[in-house]
């Protein structure tokens, strides 16, 4: 069979999806559809961010006849508070996530449950922070690299410290705007406190406070979270896996992590690998025990581990509707409260891991990184043994699953880089292949497409459409997060992929031997971006906004993604998005976030729903940064 035809379309994805509806609805399960048709029309003032219940006055909105909240608080400054306090909170989710990473290397020891992975990774931090690292004993190392990344939460003086790692020229524009973050708590506090009753009124300060808030996540946070996680667990490499419902099976024991903290599902995986645990499994019927992944943590295990993908965000309920899990195990955002009673309407055990995320109905047990593996290894026993469970007449598992080449972090992208052009001309480390691809026009351009899936929209359509394009058009694409899983379940991170591009991106795909799509992790991970594209300008000898690199988030819903989109604005790149922020009751807002940025940071929003126009408009984009360049 030709290779293009065995591409999933949106339409076979649906199909699935419609017959697993169908068994929820002769069991009269609820699911996110049905709850979406509850909630249609949405809220009008919520939509437009023109609501505030800051305090017991109100709530206040702003319609024709009442242009003021009662304290006197305009549509401006009340949309303004809304977005930053939006950025507080996903600041909060991705930050916080670091900090819990950060103290189960606190904990690591050579004979724990969290051994180091990767010691040259953390050498090298060690002292880029300026660590002494010779003659000591690499969990010394460790255990003071902890702390010392601990302390960006609560610093009393000075900014992040891996805001060394940008290019100079946007270092000079972070503290020339006065956007430099500082302590990552510091900023979130200063963020809720801006916006308590009584304070900030004036949105482009609200915005400034946004943009600096979410440096802290994207060169804080989120950069802690994936250097210290590649440290514990290893820093991902090319690996082959499988994605979409059709990994799951028939004959096995099938668990499903789900969520975002790798601490957790890195436990319950090397608990499955337990040749104890396989072999008990085994006199229960089963053929061996399945471990697939959810979410980002999907992505994480995948591109450390192989371990295949079920799906993306809204997937989560399709999985246990396919009646064949046994156990789903959760950790930290993106978690439906709905799997509890969805889960009682079939054997599945849903399983809550974090205090962070209490679920009702679920079956709750605490993770500590002291006793982590001996609480999985707990934790699978309990999925074989709830395997005889399982009411064969209820489960229907789609056949549908593609390959999927995952594990681009940026030290694999050098390494084919090397392999190519760099060893050449013995300029080993460098992104100049990449750059002198672009200048002879075989690349245009590159796109960051990453963000959840949404009910607002058609779920996955905007994501895949505006993938097939970019690649027809020579733009490669670099994927985190839910997005990619998209790519996944439709085939497109295969190597194979090539086939769908452009004959330059096709000709760049075979020279490095990579996929069209570069699988780069999970939401926490867009990090790896930012060094990407500072990796990138600093080659070129030019600042990240001039480079013909932009990002795309087309069906973005957390407040995680509005901080993401906010430093990857601060970072000097624009963003395509799909979906409108909850400000357009603003036009000053409006006119902040999509032209008003761009006077501070040198990018912008660009919105637009359908898209076939969002690609127009990111080729548009991506040209004039290459005619600017003299390309």
């Amino acid at each position: 069979m030709n290779w293009l035809e065995s591409v999933t379309t949106i339409e076979q994805m649906e199909a699935d999806t419609a017959k697993l509806k169908a068994i929820a609805g002769a069991i009269r399960a609820e699911t996110w559809e049905d709850r979406n048709r509850n909630q249609t029309p949405h809220c009008k003032f919520g939509e437009e961010g023109l609501c505030c219940k800051n305090c017991s006055m109100g709530p206040c909105r702003i319609t024709p006849k009442a242009s003021r909240g009662i304290c006197g608080a305009d549509a401006h400054a009340i949309a303004g508070r809304n977005y930053l306090r939006t950025v507080a909170a996903g600041t909060a989710a991705h930050s916080d996530h670091a900090r819990e990473i950060l103290h189960v290397l606190l904990q690591s020891s050579r004979e724990g449950n969290y051994p180091v992975r990767d010691e040259q990774k953390l050498i090298n931090l060690a002292r880029e922070w300026e660590i002494e690292t010779e003659g000591r004993d690499i969990y010394d190392i460790a255990h003071e690299v902890a702390e010392t990344g601990l302390a960006e939460f609560g610093k009393t003086h000075g900014t992040q410290r891996f805001l060394k790692r940008a290019n100079p020229e946007r270092q000079r524009v972070w503290h020339d705007q006065g956007i430099e973050p500082r302590a990552i708590d510091r900023e979130i506090a200063a963020s809720m406190h801006m916006t308590n009753m009584g304070n900030t009124a004036d949105a482009e300060a609200l915005l400034r406070q946004g943009l600096r808030t979410s440096l802290s996540n994207g060169w804080g946070g989120s950069m802690l979270g994936t250097e210290i996680t590649d440290i514990l667990f290893g820093t991902p490499m090319v690996r082959t896996t499988e994605g979409n419902l059709g990994v799951l099976e028939h004959d096995m024991v099938n668990i499903v992590v789900h969520g975002h903290d790798p601490a957790f599902s890195e436990m319950v995986v090397t608990a499955a690998e337990v040749t104890e645990l396989v072999d008990y499994a085994k006199t229960k019927g089963a053929k061996g025990i399945n471990i697939v992944g959810l979410c980002c943590t999907a992505n994480e295990v995948a591109m450390r581990h192989g371990v295949r993908m079920a799906g993306n965000f809204l997937q989560q309920e399709n999985a246990v509707l396919t009646g064949a899990v046994e156990m789903m195990c959760v950790d930290v955002q993106c978690i439906f409260p709905a799997l509890a009673p969805l889960s009682e309407c079939f054997h599945t055990k849903f399983v809550t891991s974090s205090p962070i995320a209490r679920i009702p109905g679920s079956i709750y047990v605490e993770f500590k990184p002291k006793t982590a593996f001996e609480q999985a290894k707990d934790l699978v026993r309990m999925a074989i043994d709830n395997y005889e469970n399982r009411d064969r007449a209820k489960i229907f598992i789609p056949a549908t699953k593609q390959s999927a080449v995952v594990g681009y972090p940026c030290e694999q992208i050098i390494k084919h880089l090397d392999n190519i052009t760099n060893s050449q001309v013995d300029e080993t480390g460098s992104y100049r292949p990449v750059i002198d691809a672009i200048k002879a026009g075989v690349l245009r351009g590159a796109v960051a497409i990453v963000g959840c899936n949404n009910p607002r929209v058609r779920p996955d359509y905007s994501h895949f459409e505006i993938m097939k394009e970019l690649l027809q058009n020579d733009i490669l694409i670099v994927a985190t997060g839910c997005a990619a899983q998209v790519a996944t379940k439709a085939g497109l991170l295969t190597k194979e992929a090539k086939l769908l591009c452009g004959a330059g991106l096709r000709r760049v795909c075979q020279l490095a031997d990579i996929p069209p799509i570069l699988h780069m992790g999970a939401c926490v991970d867009i990090s790896r971006m930012m060094l990407l594209a500072t990796g990138i300008a600093r080659d070129w000898g030019v600042d990240t906004t001039q480079i013909p690199v932009v990002g795309c988030a087309p069906e973005w819903m957390s407040e995680k993604a509005v901080s993401i989109a906010n430093y990857v604005i601060s970072t000097g790149i624009d963003v395509y998005l799909g979906i409108e922020p909850q400000v357009k009751g603003s036009s000053q807002m409006m006119e902040l976030i999509t032209q008003g940025t761009r006077k501070i940071t040198g990018a912008g929003y660009v919105i637009n729903k359908d898209p076939h126009q969002l690609v127009e408009a990111i080729r548009e984009g991506i040209e004039a940064k290459r005619a600017a360049l003299g390309i």
